[in-house]
């Protein structure tokens, strides 16, 4: 199947380097446009349906997408950004925050670990490709997910993965395929 991902529009905390995990922020005008962009980029591309995180940007951002096209749209919480805990609405570049980024299995305080997030993102995929197989499918969804899902088709060292951003509105081609044991069971 065919699996687009796109990040959501930019936000006032994106333009100002915050850490914006769950924090639900809207999109800014620039955000509203770059949304409006990925839409005409898209308009030509055969899709049967649009999944997106349940926090506002996301959302906003699958709307303006979808803006003139009956495409099913539907949440799914397993692509809601991480949760960053206490570096929510902190700087970006806080060493405190850049510390725990790079400890894939600790969670971040209040927060959760990129590998607890990484668990619920690959459940997503293998679930997506199960339920909608030989489809278009859009996810909307945030750079942290984005950075797992990445991982998910691609091999990154640790420096990769943490090194990894998907700008605003980009939007990445994957083919997704059900993995298979021996005995026809997913891992």
């Amino acid at each position: 199947m065919k699996f687009y991902v796109t990040r959501h529009g930019q936000t006032a905390w994106n333009r100002e380097n915050l850490v914006c995990g769950i924090t639900d922020l809207p999109l800014d005008e620039t955000g509203r446009e770059q949304a409006r962009q990925t839409a005409q980029k898209l308009k030509d591309t055969h899709l049967d349906r649009v999944i997106v995180s349940p926090l506002l940007r996301a959302r906003q951002t699958a709307e303006l997408i979808c803006q003139g096209r009956a495409l099913p749209l539907s949440i799914d919480a397993r692509v809601r950004e991480q949760n960053y805990g206490i570096y929510e609405g902190v700087s970006r570049f806080d060493q405190g925050f850049l510390s725990h980024k790079r400890s894939f299995a600790t969670r971040y305080p209040g927060g959760e670990s990129h590998m607890s997030t990484a668990v619920r993102v690959y459940s997503f995929l293998e679930d997506t490709a199960r339920n909608c197989p030989g489809e278009s499918v859009l996810v909307v969804c945030h750079g942290g997910i984005c950075r797992i899902i990445e991982s998910y088709f691609h091999d990154m060292t640790n420096e990769e993965f943490f090194q990894f951003n998907m700008g605003n509105c980009e939007v990445r081609e994957y083919q997704l395929e059900l993995p298979q044991g021996e005995g026809g069971e997913t891992w």
